[in-house]
């Protein structure tokens, strides 16, 4: 790449958002170059091998009402795989092991009651919130300076109901609910159906896997654009001129006439734009990644199964939790799929052999000696990926979304932005990204057609 390279686009990132939309601009007659920091495609989807199976140690699910994502799988001669659900579910609560069936949790009834009641309430305050323009809700200033973690203070007194509310929270976000702005946290269900949904698997946001793994949907979609897309190409700064812009990386400089930064806002901020951005430039400092540590464990069967067990475990003292199936559809071998997220994350990113002991002790305490013995073991720290610095998504703290929310998909004069955290519905999802580069094709074609 040189001084000279040109292009109607740029985009920025090469994960779904990015990908999606330069194959959407390319399809509207325009040319298009991706730079992409990484080795490689996908950005928050990774994929890794265990025992001698590909899998996905980043974003791996899709969920009900993905219908991008599924049409995405179903034009790579991809199906779908439904999530293993079958048999009792495991929740440590409160230093105790159990196991149940159905949706209702075994907690005292005080703690059920008042979760439900918290649920309903929480239905009842997303419908206020317009999912393109949440700081426009009614008494958006109070709920966004509201934490999560003060409003469950006020609605949920029991400490089960308390546990099992932070047990959700946690797994969703990779954060804990003081972090969060309820204004913030209520767009995101809205976004995502509601509380519930994101937290199933058969009827909710984790229902299927895909076969070979999600992040070769983001390399078909990479092979696609052939000599468009630039790998090992870090964007280090877009200056705006009066034609167009130069995007200036380690490798020469590209002139386009409008760029797209796909990434999260904590990645985005990094760039140095020339000129002063300030409202990106406080989303990039007030809106955290998400702090998690994927890991999957295999066995020579899935021996949970003859127990009558889903594989599914979650725990309110477990650093190691959520939990699932993660079982070839054959069962030729067994694997689970599990979580360190928010602190816990934080806590053990850095240690292996330490966070490998914890892996397995957890499994062994949940599903018996048998997790002892794993044939192999595959993990992926999000922490301390260099380019994402967390996962799934930014998080909204409070103050954030009524202050400088309104930025998130305004165009800065010819920068145009992507990313699932732009998304007004499925945001923090595969699915989000493609709608944000759906949405910001569409954008650019009219920008550009005037």
């Amino acid at each position: 790449m040189s001084a000279e390279s040109h292009c109607d686009v740029a985009v920025i990132g090469a994960g779904f958002a990015g990908l999606r939309t330069a194959l959407r601009l390319r399809e509207a007659g325009l040319s298009v170059r991706v730079l992409e920091a990484r080795d490689r495609v996908g950005g928050r989807s990774a994929a890794a091998t265990l025992n001698g199976r590909t899998i996905d140690v980043g974003g791996q699910w899709v969920g009900v009402g993905h219908e991008r994502l599924r049409a995405l799988a179903e034009s790579c001669d991809t199906s779908l795989v439904p999530q293993y659900t079958a048999g009792s579910k495991l929740l440590e609560l409160g230093g105790r092991m159990r196991r149940y069936d159905g949706l209702i949790p075994p907690a005292s009834v005080t703690a059920l009651v008042e979760m439900q009641s918290a649920l309903w309430r929480l239905r009842a305050l997303q419908r206020r919130v317009p999912p393109d323009a949440p700081w426009d809700a009614h008494g958006a200033d109070a709920l966004d300076r509201l934490s999560v973690d003060a409003w469950q203070a006020r609605w949920l007194r029991s400490r089960g109901a308390r546990a099992l509310f932070d047990i959700g929270v946690r797994a969703v976000f990779c954060g804990t609910p003081r972090q969060l702005s309820m204004l913030g946290f209520l767009h995101y269900l809205r976004a995502n159906r509601d509380f519930d949904a994101l937290l199933s698997t058969t009827d909710g946001a984790q229902a299927w896997t895909v076969d070979g793994g999600m992040h070769a949907l983001a390399v078909r979609m990479g092979a696609t654009l052939g000599d468009a897309l630039l790998l090992d190409t870090p964007v280090r700064q877009i200056e705006q001129q009066a034609d167009g812009v130069v995007v200036h990386t380690p490798r020469g400089a590209l002139r386009a006439s409008r760029v797209v930064v796909a990434m999260a806002p904590p990645a985005a901020g990094r760039i140095d734009y020339a000129v002063a951005l300030p409202a990106r430039e406080q989303l990039a400092q007030r809106m955290p990644m998400g702090s998690v540590i994927k890991v999957l464990v295999a066995y020579a069967k899935p021996f949970w199964r003859a127990n009558g067990l889903s594989g599914e475990f979650v725990g309110d003292a477990a650093a190691f939790s959520p939990v699932f199936d993660a079982s070839p559809a054959d069962a030729s071998h067994g694997a689970l799929i599990g979580f360190f997220d928010g602190p816990e994350a934080v806590h053990w990113s850095g240690d292996a052999q330490a966070r490998r002991r914890e892996v397995i002790a957890t499994l062994v305490r949940a599903f018996g000696p048998e997790a002892a013995e794993p044939l192999d073991y595959a993990e992926k720290d999000w922490i301390a990926d260099p380019w994402s610095r967390g996962c799934y998504t930014g998080l909204w703290t409070p103050g954030t979304l009524t202050e400088v929310g309104s930025a998130l998909r305004a165009p800065c004069g010819r920068v145009h932005w992507a990313g699932t955290e732009t998304a007004t519905e499925w945001c923090g999802y595969i699915e989000g990204a493609l709608a944000s580069g759906d949405r910001v094709a569409d954008e650019l074609r009219h920008a550009m057609a005037s």
